[in-house]
């Protein structure tokens, strides 16, 4: 039985279904990460685009929301049916893509040098985590799984609640605002995201082990990639409340 992941992309029973494959091409790391590099150049390109339109004056906001929507769906899609991986995944990139690039804009055009600054902070933290993964200085235990699991659980339902009270005009206190409190809870939240890396190095590591399907490298990739993308919006939202009290 492969670890919990506290990235809903990668779930225990994806891996536990392609047990026992024994078809001639099996995932491997090394796969797994061609596949990942593939998929970032890929979102990185829809980025570009929705980018270079905003600052050129053009009305994103239609894209942006378009990106979100589709991006979610085909998450949720490849998330039931692994096996469409290869094929939605490089899809989702592209859609993912336009929103962060627009996203991205937008945050620019208020905080000069945000965004690179939360690539490179993104960038490190993954680093960083992979060689702590490799080096063994982080275990994904059990109970290190269930607690990342449980926090990450907590603050998807959190935003969801938000968004519904939101409908209605009412705010969860420090949540988006920029106090004190408000900053120590995306602080947080950067560092729960961050720490699903782990459980995701961990996934990959082990279906590669259990020798699954060659399509699931698409998937593992696909998984990894929606945990970085959160952790790079969130590192935007933690870096636009400290830039706003200046």
């Amino acid at each position: 039985m492969i670890g919990r992941s506290g990235n809903p992309a990668l779930k225990d029973k994806t891996f536990d279904q392609t047990n026992g494959y024994s078809g001639s091409e099996r995932m491997t790391i090394e796969g797994t990460v061609n596949r990942a590099f593939i998929i970032l150049a890929i979102l990185l390109g829809g980025a570009v685009v929705s980018w270079s339109l905003y600052f050129s004056g053009q009305d994103v906001f239609p894209m942006a929301i378009g990106g979100a929507i589709g991006g979610l769906v085909l998450a949720l899609i490849i998330s039931f049916k692994p096996t469409l991986a290869p094929y939605l995944a490089p899809v989702y990139a592209v859609l993912e893509g336009v929103f962060l690039g627009a996203l991205s804009a937008r945050y620019e055009s208020l905080y000069h040098g945000i965004t690179l600054q939360a690539a490179l902070l993104t960038i490190s933290v993954f680093i960083a985590l992979l060689l702590a993964y490799k080096t063994r200085m982080i275990k994904a235990t059990e109970n290190f799984k269930l607690g990342v699991f449980a926090a990450t659980g907590g603050i998807f339902l959190m935003y969801i609640l938000s968004f519904v009270l939101g409908m209605f005009g009412v705010t969860i206190p420090y949540l988006h605002d920029n106090s004190l409190i408000g900053i120590g809870i995306s602080v947080v939240i950067v560092i729960v995201a961050a720490l699903n890396l782990v459980l995701d190095f961990d996934f990959i590591e082990s279906g590669a082990q259990q020798g699954s399907p060659k399509y699931m490298e698409w998937y593992g990739a696909f998984g990894l990639m929606v945990t970085l993308v959160w952790l790079y919006v969130e590192m935007l939202r933690l870096l636009s409340k400290i830039a706003s009290r200046n």
